[in-house]
């Protein structure tokens, strides 16, 4: 046993209210390291979190099951990818989550048509981890610079990054097998 499982078990012990959320606490744990090493602030890492939780819940409370769509928030920049059956549809979820607070900048990235099916989205997740698997065998950058979002096989790539982390993170994700297209969708810090 680890000192970080042992301490982890002994911040679990005194709170009996939480029985059975042992991997609460585990996962608490986990995003503050994630949050020590992330190059935004913890408030907007907080932040970006709680925008996609309410463009999600803006998009879902009008289209419901009409449209897929996924949020993604990174330093206050939002990322749509999914389908929608119409341009205009398509456009106005685009207004949506321009108009949740604090979102700096919207990329659009919905196809017109329709939905993909659960086989398409799972192997979509499947090439999601192919990439971070190959940028932590890669070792070029820290592996939470860079977040991976798939939709379809193309590879959208976000984060606050220096211009070679970037060209590197395209370059893994494009020589991972099933991936048809990548996508940088970058704020650069050089």
């Amino acid at each position: 046993m680890n000192i970080r499982t042992m301490l982890l078990i002994l911040l679990a012990l005194p709170t009996p209210a939480l029985y059975g959320c042992f991997p609460a606490v585990v996962a608490g744990g986990g995003a503050a390291v994630v949050m020590g090493t992330d190059r935004r602030t913890s408030g907007t890492y907080i932040e970006d979190q709680n925008i996609e939780l309410k463009v999600s819940r803006r998009i879902n409370e009008k289209y419901d099951d009409k449209v897929h769509v996924d949020v993604t928030s990174f330093n206050r920049f939002i990322l749509l990818v999914g389908e929608a059956p119409t341009q205009e549809i398509k456009d106005s979820m685009g207004v949506i989550a321009l108009g949740v607070e604090s979102v700096r900048n919207v990329q659009n990235d919905i196809t017109v048509g329709s939905n993909t099916s659960s086989s398409t989205r799972a192997n979509d997740a499947y090439l999601t981890s192919k990439v971070k698997a190959k940028f932590v065998s890669a070792n070029k950058f820290q592996i939470n610079h860079v977040k991976v979002v798939t939709e379809n096989s193309t590879v959208f790539l976000m984060g606050l990054v220096k211009h070679q982390e970037g060209n590197d993170a395209a370059e893994i994700a494009s020589g991972t097998g099933g991936v048809h297209r990548v996508v940088k969708v970058f704020e650069y810090l050089d």
